[in-house]
């Protein structure tokens, strides 16, 4: 028996209860590990809300690394002894251990810590795919980067600096303005006392911003739209302050043939020649030094609610694990 959290109704962080569950060996094409770092990131909390709906009772978390303790039949990608990372479906990471299928695992280079690998999947992969492939950046480009001090913001942040783009950074007090400078912003506006549309079009000289990266959703949505050049391409792929209403897509039209997507890591990373060019890019640039993966809080696997109630209440920033 291990021990995870499971929650068995949708609601608040009260809802995650630690449990012994049995994990049980491997089947074919599959790998069992033994976890020593979990990643904690925003869509936990929208499967645990409700928001994205999951069959009951369900496990939580879709980051992780650890250590291949245990391979099944025909499995060629890892084997015993193993340090590796994964993120994905299933959910399931907070736990102890885990089976989880050998093909979508990634082995962790040396240098690179089991923290860093289990906070930096989901995000780093995320922001390799938006700057390099939802919309392709280039040196000398300026891009709006929403909630530049969360998980995926900090690495984006940075990465961004090192391609040679200017990014314009939003945050929600004074307090992470500082740190948004340091992660490479040029300019970093506070939404919470800002026109932060007004702000990007007196930065750009009203030209607006060939692409906004935007993971608030409803509270930033209309003013989003309105910091794009026309044929600007809005990316939309998060909800942190709810979901984005039905949309008419005329507006795109109004607003100056605007293009729009939403897009998730899942797709980016369907192939296994995908997700190992995904991951080694990531790799790559943060062994470089570009950048930097730092965690910024841990948690007791056991305390996962006070984890849910911090990344919520906004208290957090970078990265933030579960260590069992």
């Amino acid at each position: 028996m291990t021990k995870a959290i499971r929650f068995h109704k949708v609601g608040g962080p009260e809802v995650m209860q630690l449990e012994e569950v049995s994990v049980g060996d491997p089947g074919p094409g599959q790998a069992r590990i033994r976890q020593t770092a979990i990643g904690v990131n925003y869509i936990d909390t929208y499967h645990r809300s409700g928001l994205y709906p999951m069959p009951m009772p369900s496990g939580l978390g879709s980051e992780g690394a650890g250590v291949v303790d245990a391979v099944g039949p025909g499995v060629t990608e890892v084997k015993i002894g193993d340090r590796v990372a994964y993120t994905g479906n299933p959910v399931g990471s907070y736990a102890e251990a885990r089976l989880y299928a050998a093909d979508r695992l990634v082995k962790v280079p040396a240098g690179i810590t089991d923290q860093q690998a289990a906070s930096m999947m989901l995000k780093g992969m995320t922001v390799q795919y938006l700057i390099h492939r939802s919309y392709k950046v280039k040196a000398g480009d300026t891009v709006l980067w929403h909630a530049a001090v969360g998980g995926v913001g900090l690495i984006a942040c940075q990465w961004l600096k090192a391609l040679g783009v200017t990014v314009i950074g939003t945050v929600g007090s004074d307090e992470k303005m500082a740190l948004a400078k340091q992660s490479g912003c040029a300019h970093v506006i506070n939404y919470s006392r800002e026109n932060f549309t007004q702000r990007v079009k007196e930065i750009t000289g009203g030209k607006g911003v060939p692409v906004v990266y935007d993971s608030v959703g409803k509270n930033t949505w209309d003013g989003s739209l309105d910091c794009l050049q026309p044929r600007g391409m809005m990316v939309s792929f998060g909800n942190a302050s709810g979901a984005v209403p039905p949309v008419n897509i005329g507006i795109l039209a109004q607003k100056g043939s605007l293009f729009l997507t939403r897009p998730t890591l899942v797709n980016y990373t369907a192939t296994r020649a995908e997700l190992d060019e995904t991951a080694q890019s990531l790799f790559d640039v943060v062994a470089s030094g570009k950048v930097k993966i730092e965690v910024s809080g841990t948690y007791k696997l056991a305390d996962a609610q006070q984890a849910h109630r911090d990344l919520e209440g906004r208290k957090t920033t970078g990265s933030i694990i579960l260590v069992p």
